[in-house]
């Protein structure tokens, strides 16, 4: 049996789904007969729309239910055009996913700028709109009667007989799920997965949230519009009651189901659904019943639905045939910082100038000054609560300031949205690693350069030269910052799997790959163990010497005073302090705010001081 897994494994896979694909496409040649024909044709249908809510909701994230709307919008678009004469069955569906992604956009843009439910509440009251505005506009429409007037379809000039709709469906559900395919494992396939984890993650890369989100949530209505012209198409007829809330139900549900978070979960639960539609004369009456239980399922018992039960089975056999993980997990070779050259960057200084911020009452930062100068590492000091972590996010526009102004390589950042200032080059890293789940070490560092080299989604789609050769630049930079910060064996590794210190290692080498001018490190040695703490070390260092301006937040007083080439402590939101390492090491007001040490002369009766080597050692 293992043997012949491994036989299986070595198989590329995109052979498995172009079988199916090839099977189901000259499945009538074999006589299956019209009832098993048809439910294969509502079932792709079915499955075009929920892969969009696989893109908008398993992808980015983007909780939504509107899919029926951008369904109805494609069907009657379809119907509409055939009632006017307008047969080519390849202009309606253009036609018709083009109305789909209107309705997106129209929809997504007040409901993502509203932010938290409002996507969610806004795309639910346009799926109870449909009847409403089917009604407004009857007399193209058809109103609640249904659009009756739909001609023959024609296909460059020519009748298309009804048996030749199966194949129709068969291959633009084909074409679909490649385009769906290409654009989930590119850069922006990652990126809807970044931005799922984290918006502030995603801007920190240079992404621009609220773009990312419209194009996820957009390009979702697309494919539903398709088989909305499809059905229209299939039955000559279009009624709004085939676009109810019970239809936007049943499409999350297969989602849920089959496993938002993959290409072809969107066929698994559209099999589950459309099966149980057809063979259960109860469903229609207590779907929304059935659509809860499935809800559950998928939800509760079945994480990542069908579709997250085969990868679990898959991987299971890999582990037991010693397929995985694909490379070995072993220690990382000596010496790894030293083995990558980094080139020089083009760094700019971090000035700022009496910087306030001030939440409530609660005054976080009082008329903050320092300046990074580039090719230094400068460390930022002090107790928890002193602001040291607010002091970034005011530099990465997270937050915004009361007062002051921040300057990165001469250019004022007042005002600037944080993936903005990320794209004048300042990269930082998280005091909680934020990794996307499901996705490798090695696409993680990737997601770091999404706003370096752009390509569109066109050549995503294409596989074009251009996105081929920003595909191998994309994977050999991050190889190198893996191989520099000691994770280069583990680059097919799931990222979230990984222990804490090397989760932060992996976002120092994410924060790199894209060379920047100003780096900030939070906190990144904490949970490092010796060795990952002297590879950091060495990594900065290397960094410094490229010519980068180093931020290090920092609480491992001994690592600050081997690395940085000035310090600033900050206590109660003031700067307290500021020089060099030796000037703050024996600084009075630092060993007795920071590091709570006790001068010898002031020792309580009885007790030693503690001398600083001691509580570094410590």
């Amino acid at each position: 049996m293992l043997q012949f897994w491994t036989a299986v494994r070595k198989v590329p896979t995109w052979v498995f789904p172009a079988a199916i694909g090839l099977f189901v496409l000259v499945l009538p040649l074999l006589g299956p007969g019209y009832e098993l024909t048809r439910q294969i044709e509502l079932t792709l249908i079915l499955a075009l729309v929920v892969s969009g809510l696989n893109i908008s909701l398993g992808y980015a994230g983007q909780l939504a239910v509107g899919q029926a709307a951008m369904y109805a919008a494609g069907a009657y678009t379809a119907g509409m055009l055939s009632s006017a004469g307008h047969t080519d069955l390849l202009l309606q569906i253009v036609a018709a996913g083009l109305a789909a992604l209107l309705v997106g956009i129209l929809t997504g843009i007040p409901g993502l700028r509203l932010g938290s439910w409002s996507l969610a509440m806004t795309s639910f009251f346009l799926v109870l709109l449909v009847p409403d505005i089917v009604d407004i506009f009857e007399e193209d429409t058809g109103g609640h009667l249904g659009l009756t007037t739909m001609l023959n379809p024609t296909l460059f000039g020519r009748p298309l007989a009804a048996e030749a709709m199966y194949y129709v469906i068969v291959i633009v559900t084909i074409i679909w799920f490649t385009v769906f395919r290409n654009v989930v494992a590119s850069r922006h396939g990652i990126a809807f997965q970044v931005l799922k984890q984290s918006p502030v993650l995603a801007s920190s890369v240079g992404m621009s949230v609220f773009r990312t989100k419209l194009i996820g949530y957009a390009i979702g209505a697309v494919p539903a519009g398709f088989g909305g012209a499809l059905l229209a198409n299939l039955d000559l007829f279009v009624t709004p009651e085939s676009f109810t809330f019970h239809v936007a139900t049943g499409v999350l549900a297969a989602s849920i189901l089959g496993g938002s978070m993959s290409v072809y979960g969107a066929v698994f639960g559209a099999s589950i659904i459309q099966f149980n539609n057809d063979q259960s004369s109860n469903f229609a009456e207590y779907s929304l019943v059935f659509f809860g239980a499935f809800l559950l399922i998928g939800g509760v018992l079945l994480r990542g639905g069908v579709a997250g039960l085969l990868r679990t089975g898959i991987r299971r056999l890999d582990r037991a045939a010693g397929l995985w993980p694909r490379r070995p997990a072993g220690a990382a070779s000596g010496g790894a910082a030293d083995a990558v050259e980094l080139p020089p960057i083009e760094a700019g200084a971090l000035e700022v100038a009496e910087a306030a911020k001030a939440f409530g009452g609660n005054h976080a930062l009082r008329g903050v000054s320092l300046r990074a100068e580039p090719g230094q590492v400068t460390a930022l000091i002090g107790p928890n609560g002193s602001g040291k972590t607010t002091l970034l996010n005011l530099v990465c526009g997270f937050y915004r300031r009361d007062a002051g102004r921040i300057i990165v390589a001469g250019t004022a950042i007042d005002g600037a949205s944080p993936h903005r200032i990320a794209r004048l080059g300042v990269t930082r890293t998280f005091q909680t690693p934020l990794i996307p789940p499901g996705v490798s070490v090695a696409e993680v560092v990737v997601s770091g350069r999404y706003t370096s080299d752009e390509v569109g989604f066109l050549s995503a789609v294409l596989r074009g030269p251009k996105f081929r050769r920003v595909r191998r630049r994309d994977l050999a930079r991050a190889e190198d910052m893996l191989r520099l910060v000691g994770l280069e064996h583990l680059s097919d590794t799931e990222a979230a799997t990984l222990p804490l210190g090397q989760r932060r290692m992996l976002e120092v080498a994410r924060a790199l790959v894209r060379e920047p001018k100003v780096l900030l490190l939070d906190e990144a040695a904490s949970g490092l163990d010796e060795t990952e703490v002297e590879t950091l070390a060495a990594v900065i260092r290397r960094i410094r010497d490229a010519g980068c301006a180093v931020i290090l937040v920092e609480h491992n007083f001994g690592l600050v005073l081997s690395l940085a080439d000035r310090i600033v402590v900050l206590a109660r939101g003031a700067v307290l302090a500021e020089g060099t390492p030796e000037e703050i090491e024996n600084d009075v007001r630092v060993r007795d705010e920071y590091l709570g040490i006790v001068e010898s002369g002031d020792a309580p009766a009885g007790e030693e001081a503690e001398t600083l080597p001691e509580r570094t050692a410590k």
